[in-house]
């Protein structure tokens, strides 16, 4: 999108205005899983564009929660973007992290059991220091992520979820991935299970959980890392793409916590 807030007409630099307050929302959210270094005003400034590029291609009624929910979608879009595009090495280390998915789940069934990092390495034919660095190279792999949305582009998932009027954050409230993603953390290491809660459910952050597991903090990055391929593995087995298939359900008020859960 080539536009400014300059080149608006009112009307739509009046909806523009009226929605910052989101756009800051949801850099608030997906600031809180970033590395310090990253600048909170730059999450902004894309999400600012992602709002405008929003508001230019929304054709229905610019108003309700439907509407707030599709421009928060957008401008956590834009910022995800704009990360990417600020790290050249993600693109490689998102592919590294694909072999590492596809070796967790080989390991896992011969194994029955989830691999440890040293197993890993050598079905990976890299040495265990070489694996580590990639762990740490990964540092805020999520999870779950755009791509993940049925291997649409954003665009494209964005466009069915409208035109089927199916809700694209209702999904991630879904029973079936709840119980999937629950019985995949049963599986994980005890300590990897209390990494996750004391990060994910207390927030606490990486430093402050090396200080209350005795560990450093880049092997903390580094079990994280581990524990999320782990996990997105498993949900590989699951059929996460029919898990993460929009539909149609009733929406209330919109919940900004939920903004954070699709991650970078």
């Amino acid at each position: 999108m080539t536009g400014s807030p300059d080149s608006l007409n009112d009307d739509t630099r009046k909806l523009v205005e009226d929605h910052q307050p989101v756009v800051r929302s949801v850099a608030n959210h997906v600031g809180r899983r970033l590395p310090p270094n990253v600048d909170r005003a730059d999450l902004v400034q894309d999400g600012m564009l992602g709002l405008m590029e929003a508001l230019l291609r929304w054709t229905k009624e610019s108003s309700g929660t439907h509407f707030e929910n599709y421009i928060a979608l957008r401008a956590q879009g834009a910022m995800i973007d704009g990360l990417r595009a600020a790290d050249p090495v993600s693109r490689q280390v998102r592919k590294d992290m694909r072999r590492v998915e596809v070796a967790l789940q080989q390991l896992s069934h011969r194994l029955g059991r989830p691999p440890t990092e040293g197993e890993l390495a050598k079905q990976l034919d890299m040495p265990l220091a070489d694996y580590q660095r990639l762990l740490q190279d990964a540092q805020g792999y999520v999870l779950i992520s755009l791509q993940d949305l049925t291997g649409d582009s954003v665009d494209q998932y964005l466009k069915r979820c409208l035109e089927d009027n199916a809700d694209p954050l209702a999904l991630l409230e879904r029973a079936a991935l709840r119980q999937a993603l629950a019985e995949s953390i049963q599986l994980l290491p005890r300590k990897s299970q209390i990494l996750l809660t004391l990060y994910y459910e207390h927030e606490m952050r990486m430093h402050e959980i090396a200080k209350h597991l005795g560990l450093s903090e880049a092997r903390i990055s580094q079990m994280h890392t581990q524990s999320i391929a782990q996990l997105r593995a498993s949900l590989a087995d699951r059929d996460i793409k029919r898990l993460l298939t929009p539909r149609m359900r009733p929406r209330d008020e919109p919940d900004e916590s939920k903004y954070s859960t699709l991650g970078a």
